[in-house]
């Protein structure tokens, strides 16, 4: 495999450790940031992988592999010396976590550890409990710590998901994903949008419904808009919404959402709520990428 000409991906990162410490989240947060993943790869498999990969063009390849994948540890750490010396860049996080923690995950998750039954742990396979489990996992420790010593070790004991997704993407110096902002505008009538994470209530602003002129239009219309910009409350509501909302997206950044949905109500849908999510994304569009969705108008459209 010549790395140095090019014929392998570009980057490869190995994500290895003891079961329970995290591999899913951390391989869904390189799925995210666009990483090529694949779980459960045999070491043994993995070189032709590569080779597959650089055909394709993958620039960006995630692979993880525990105690089941491995057979032998011994294996994968002979690999990770030899792709280190090839020219490849390749990152390899061991992730761990106290036995402790680890012992309340498992039950948590009423899975077994993939050691629990093996000879080593007993002739015949048993019932998981904690006696065995502590075993698995401190049998675990041995098989991998000449791979742990190759590695970037992450504890993940103290690290909530969010954090732990964020203390990878920093490791990897992966920028952190993109926020969407999407003002969904809906009708009280017919309930509140199941999607929303904040709803903010503007039946209490002049309603245009009431100007016989209006009714049949809409809040995107000039002369609903016109009728609203007029109105003291209307601006009121704006500012508040706005002044509520800019502060905190930073740390929604932080928290590695996708998409923040600010939900925007009155009574039909069609005048108030409508306006008020135009005028907030217009608001919002030059700092973060901005959606408008008006939900009784049935369209959705980005800013």
């Amino acid at each position: 495999m010549n790395t140095a000409s090019g014929q392998s991906a570009r980057k490869l990162v190995l994500i290895t450790g003891i079961s329970g410490s995290g591999k899913s989240v951390v391989m869904n947060a390189l799925e995210d940031a666009g990483y090529f993943c694949v779980d459960n790869l045999p070491p043994e498999l993995l070189p032709d992988f590569l080779e597959v990969e650089r055909a394709k063009g993958e620039p960006q390849v995630a692979v993880a592999v525990d105690v089941r994948s491995t057979g032998s540890p011994s294996v994968l750490a002979d690999l990770i010396k030899r792709l280190s010396v090839e020219g490849l860049e390749l990152r390899t996080i061991f992730l761990e976590a106290s036995t402790e923690v680890l012992v309340r995950r498992f039950s948590e998750s009423r899975r077994p550890h993939p050691l629990t039954g093996r000879a080593a742990l007993g002739a015949s396979a048993q019932p998981l409990h904690q006696r065995a489990l502590v075993e698995a996992i401190a049998l675990e420790r041995e098989m991998m710590a000449g791979i742990r010593n190759l590695a970037m070790v992450v504890d993940t004991s103290k690290l909530l998901p969010a954090q732990l997704r964020g203390t990878v993407r920093d490791l990897l110096a992966i920028p952190h994903g993109r926020l969407t902002l999407v003002f969904e505008s809906f009708a009280y009538k017919h309930g509140v949008p199941l999607d929303a994470d904040f709803v903010f209530d503007v039946r209490v602003l002049p309603n245009p419904y009431y100007q016989r002129e209006l009714r049949s239009q809409t809040g995107r219309d000039t002369a609903v808009m016109d009728y609203l910009q007029g109105q003291p409350e209307a601006q009121r509501m704006i500012q508040h919404i706005d002044a509520f909302i800019r502060p905190w997206l930073n740390d929604f950044q932080h928290d590695q959402r996708s998409y923040l949905t600010v939900a925007i109500g009155c009574t039909g849908g069609q005048h108030r709520s409508v306006y008020v999510a135009e005028q907030l994304a217009a608001l919002f569009s030059p700092q973060v990428v901005t959606l408008r969705r008006h939900r009784e108008l049935g369209d959705r459209t980005q800013a």
